[in-house]
């Protein structure tokens, strides 16, 4: 299929206005253009290989492994460290200090020498220090359901149960997976030249998959020593079943706040490629088929996913309702006539819940990787162009910004408690985000700028009637500084800002969580409060093996036909 530019005339992208509410933000899914799925067609493509050079583990599950993934040009290696956590030491909070294994994706090859640097600082964490050698820093434990089911039913020569995986979906779950500079990690300044790295994360999607072959593979191993004669190893269907589970906490919200360069192109490249399916005349009868099976796997994954959270059980209600109207619709009325990509979306922006118009807009574009996959080149910002802030600007052309922009935040009565009442400022003991209750602590003095709408209105109010140029109104309003530069951004980037309240009573920093996490290529999201949610990766994926042999790579994030 031929690349083809969309123009305005033809489908127009969605507005900001309409994609950028955190409700819709937070019913977002993972698409062709998640960083999971890019790192894998870009391994495929370039037929990278895969060697275990170390791995040395006894019965308990303590040692050391290696994994290296050799590319055209580098090499870069997962060293594990394996450890025999009592069952009271595991927690997935951040203050935690002990895990069920560790790892650092290493630049290049390690010697015996770099293996001994790490062993004495990795299983430590933030307690440790790791090197520019290193690229990031991880761990993960076990999951207490399944780890001791699937290694026992192994060792007797039997098959895990399926339900139990379907239920849980993963044999460890990471709780941090650090990057761009963190302990002593290389700065992304360091590595984003590299083609591998250009697209957003892929140091850190590198280093799930390749923890997720090491679990894979340990699980096996412990069963194989704890009864050599009898084990067998995992059916490969039923190991394909196996993700990587995450944790992700309040920690990750602000990121979206904190990098607008960075999500407006996370965005612009979705919507595009939503565009430019819409835009096609007219559905071929293979991309015809491959969409009605799609929505038949969709399914399959809605029925899969599990939560006990009363937010996200009404939303999993909706998702299933509207796959299910979804597959009514096509059968009634086939993907025929013109432009029946666009057709199908108009009818769903009237008859789907935001969960079902963004499922539905990941699964648009699945059958259409010729069309999109080229959207991903893009998705990288070097942020630094965005930062200057254009004093020449009159205050008139930034009040009509802003009147654009923050349209909403204009509207809202900032006098009402509930609209301020969070505040957002950064844990002195551990240096991460928190969010905290306004009126019942003193914050105030500790908060960050992570509130746009507000401030927008605040600077609004201070423009009023001011004339002249921008730099002369920020000499005598220095405060303001933050979100002209804010404004600005998005006046050339318009996904750039989230367009509502981030402070209010009624925000779930959930929202932002998914959201991001939908980019990752996550499924399953489950959240376990509005702050913190599980998550799956990888799941269904080709392990490093089947890469390498020249497997499919791309067709693996929603359950086969047949799976039970």
């Amino acid at each position: 299929m031929e690349h083809r530019d969309i123009t305005p005339d033809q489908v127009a992208l969605r507005p900001a206005a309409q994609v950028m509410r955190l409700a819709r933000m937070g019913s977002f899914h993972q698409s062709r253009l998640s960083f999971m799925r890019i790192l894998l067609r870009r391994l495929s493509a370039e037929r990278w290989r895969f060697t275990t050079p170390l791995f040395d583990i006894n019965a308990r599950g303590e040692g050391t492994a290696v994994y290296t993934a050799h590319g055209p040009d580098r090499s870069y290696s997962l060293v594990a460290f394996a450890h025999d956590l009592p069952a009271d030491q595991r927690s997935d909070r951040v203050i935690a200090t002990a895990w069920d294994a560790t790892f650092a994706l290493f630049d290049g090859i390690p010697t015996e020498a770099d293996i001994t640097r790490l062993r004495a600082n990795v299983p430590l964490q933030e307690a440790g220090r790791i090197t520019a050698a290193e690229l990031s820093l991880s761990r993960a434990n076990r999951s207490v359901r399944l780890w001791e089911h699937v290694v026992s039913a192994l060792a007797g020569g039997a098959q895990p149960d399926a339900a139990m995986i379907t239920d849980v979906g993963y044999l460890m779950r990471t709780t941090a997976v650090y990057g761009s500079g963190k302990f002593g990690a290389a700065d992304r300044a360091a590595t984003c030249a590299r083609p591998e790295f250009q697209a957003p994360f892929q140091i850190e999607m590198l280093n799930v998959f390749l923890i997720r072959a090491f679990v894979m593979d340990l699980v096996e191993h412990m069963a194989r020593l704890r009864a050599p004669e009898t084990a067998v190893p995992l059916e490969p269907a039923l190991r394909r079943r196996f993700g990587i589970g995450n944790s992700t906490g309040l920690g990750m919200a602000p990121y979206l706040l904190n990098h607008p360069a960075l999500l407006n192109n996370w965005i612009a490249a979705r919507e595009t490629a939503l565009a430019r399916v819409r835009a096609l005349p007219s559905a071929t009868p293979e991309d015809t088929a491959a969409f009605a099976t799609l929505i038949k796997r969709a399914q399959i994954h809605a029925e899969d996913w599990r939560s006990e959270h009363p937010a996200q059980i009404a939303k999993l209600a909706d998702l299933r309702a509207d796959l299910g109207a979804l597959e009514t619709r096509l059968t009634a009325l086939p993907l025929t006539g013109a432009a029946p990509w666009n057709a199908l979306w108009l009818w769903a922006e009237g008859a789907l819940s935001l969960e079902g118009q963004e499922a539905l807009a990941a699964l648009m574009l699945e059958p259409h990787g010729a069309l999109v996959d080229d959207l991903s080149a893009g998705m990288a910002c070097e942020e630094a162009d965005h930062w200057r802030i254009d004093g020449a600007m009159t205050c008139d052309t930034l009040r009509a910004v802003v009147d654009d922009i923050y349209d909403w935040a204009l509207k809202t009565d900032w006098s009402d408690p509930a609209t301020q009442a969070r505040v957002w400022y950064v844990s002195e003991a551990k240096l991460e985000p928190r969010l905290g209750p306004r009126w019942d602590e003193p914050l105030a003095p500790y908060e960050q700028p992570l509130c746009p709408g507000r401030d927008a209105a605040l600077m609004r109010a201070d423009l009023e009637g001011a004339d002249g140029t921008v730099a002369a109104f920020l000499m005598a309003h220095p405060e303001h500084r933050h979100i002209v530069r804010r404004a600005q951004i998005a006046a050339k980037l318009p996904y750039a800002e989230i367009r509502d309240n981030t402070i209010g009573e009624d925000m779930l920093p959930i929202d932002m969580l998914r959201a991001k996490l939908s980019f990752f290529g996550a499924c399953h999201f489950d959240p376990r409060s509005d702050r913190w949610v599980r998550i799956t990766m990888f799941q269904h994926a080709p392990f490093p093996s089947e890469i390498a042999a020249g497997g499919a790579a791309d067709d693996w994030t929603y359950p086969p036909l047949g799976h039970a």
